[in-house]
């Protein structure tokens, strides 16, 4: 009997990759207003600007685009067959711009970059540090971003690799950030966007419970993983994981707890750059996730009206009134699910 070759992909594992090497994701995917649609189904989102085509048409964006969130999970879940699907937990990201609205019709690829490779010392695991960047069909860059990951080795006894740990900036500097062409909030309508708030209103060091909260489900963050083509095992396999659950996709909640801050935060229109984020504890059906915020610096802009706003973003498992992140050893406190840092273009 002739040898049977395997036309499955079992994903990459710990010592498959090596520095340098550029994977180019398969598929690409066309934005459609059904994605906007979903994604409100999905997230209690009310920012104006992707929910009103001529609020952002007032503001200088038109055609209407969708959130930006939509885009990046869209790019990541490009990632996941090639870089996460023998992951154990996807640890963080660094240095992501948003450099382009994304407007329907829009088609997204994603290629990613090895950056780094860190064996863990019980031999089983690795971390993996890849720079990923989607463009759209004109191949002008949408986002690009670093993030690493725990990846599984599949053996055990495979040599560690040279350890290599990229140097990643802690923060986008401002003058880094990219403001959308023809953005313009001087002439902002406050009513519609649902607060009255602007950039001299807010302080840094202040703190911004957002309130609300909102208990996950099985179906719904399950339903947006799949909108997002993100195949990784851990979010559908219950045969996966040891204790049998399906874990939460670590951008669903991030999609909530923006969401979320819309109560306190609506006039943060635009995520210009994501510095930094962790996915510091699970996530499962059943908890209840809410939001706060912490002002960490403030920044202007070239464009007319519009200032920047550094923002610690936090998910939380229950409601926290203290807004406290970590505990007096220095730990994450209880309940901490994300710690998103993060710029938001708001009106001046």
């Amino acid at each position: 009997m002739s040898e049977t070759l395997s036309k499955t992909n079992p994903g990459n594992f710990f010592e498959d990759f090596t520095i340098g090497q550029v994977i180019r994701h398969a598929t690409p995917r066309t934005v459609t207003d059904g994605d906007r649609a979903v994604y409100g189904s999905l997230y209690p989102t009310r920012f104006a600007v992707p929910s009103s085509a001529e609020f952002a048409a007032s503001v200088g964006l038109a055609p209407h685009p969708v959130e930006d969130l939509i885009a990046f999970h869209i790019a990541f879940g490009k990632t996941v067959p090639d870089v996460s699907l023998n992951a154990v937990a996807n640890l963080g990201y660094a240095e992501l711009r948003f450099h382009r609205p994304v407007v329907p019709g829009d088609t997204l690829s994603t290629s990613s970059e090895v950056i780094g490779l860190k064996q863990n010392s019980n031999g089983k695991t690795g971390v993996v540090h890849v720079r990923s960047t989607a463009v759209n069909q004109r191949d002008e860059v949408v986002l690009d971003w670093a993030r690493w990951v725990m990846v599984h080795k599949r053996n055990h006894d495979a040599p560690a690799p040279e350890t290599v740990v990229p140097e990643l900036a802690d923060v986008v500097a401002p003058e880094d950030l990219i403001v959308p062409e023809g953005l313009d909030f001087t002439g902002y309508d406050f009513t519609a966007a649902g607060e009255p708030h602007r950039f001299d209103d807010y302080q840094v060091g202040e703190k911004i419970d957002h309130v609300d909260g909102v208990t996950l489900t099985d179906s719904e963050h399950q339903q947006a993983t799949r909108l997002w083509q993100n195949t990784a095992k851990v979010h559908f396999n219950t045969e996966a994981r040891p204790d049998g659950n399906r874990l939460i996709y670590g951008g669903h909640v991030i999609s909530m707890a923006r969401a979320l801050s819309f109560n306190g935060l609506a006039n943060a229109q635009l995520i210009a750059a994501i510095n930094g984020g962790a996915h510091t504890a699970p996530a499962f059906a059943g908890d209840t996730v809410y939001a706060w915020s912490e002002v960490l610096d403030k920044a202007e802009t070239s464009a007319p009206g519009v200032g920047a706003l550094r923002l610690r973003l936090v998910a939380s498992k229950g409601r926290d009134e203290s807004m406290t992140l970590r505990g007096e050893d220095g730990k994450y406190a209880a309940g901490v699910l994300l710690d998103l840092d993060l710029w938001a273009l708001v009106p001046r």
